[in-house]
């Protein structure tokens, strides 16, 4: 009897960290879900603004009226660069949630490992000795 008193407040912790665990583990993936599209996004919008300064430059070159582009080109350079920093960011952030992922992973492996080498997990009930 005292045995098993000694067991419940652990088993207790055990499954109020493992429901943590497993509360905490989905919005983990769909933030990284999330993380990872605009990164996609951000790639596409990066290709799009180098092709767009690339074209303005070109055109830039065959006008015969002298339009000045220079001021635009520079913007989308600008816009760019912030994108590629952005994207960094979130990059870092996202592998962040990687190892976060991956940690409560292993730690409820270890929780349930550990429930189970000490007999919590058995399938008589606590009632009966």
């Amino acid at each position: 009897m005292a045995a098993a008193a000694l067991v419940e407040p652990t088993s207790g912790k055990d499954a109020v960290a493992e429901g943590l665990l497993n509360l905490l583990k989905p919005a983990i993936q769909q933030l990284d879900l999330h993380v990872h599209s605009v990164r996609e996004s951000q790639v596409e919008l990066r290709e799009h603004i180098d092709n767009l300064a690339t074209e303005l430059c070109r055109i830039n070159e065959h006008q015969k009226v002298t339009l000045d582009l220079d001021p635009y080109v520079k913007k989308l350079l600008n816009a760019r660069r912030r994108v590629v920093l952005v994207n960094n960011i979130l990059q870092n952030a996202q592998e962040r949630l990687r190892r976060l992922n991956h940690n409560v992973a292993k730690e409820t492996a270890r929780r349930k490992t550990m429930l189970e080498t000490s007999g919590v997990f058995t399938s008589r009930s606590p009632s009966k000795p």
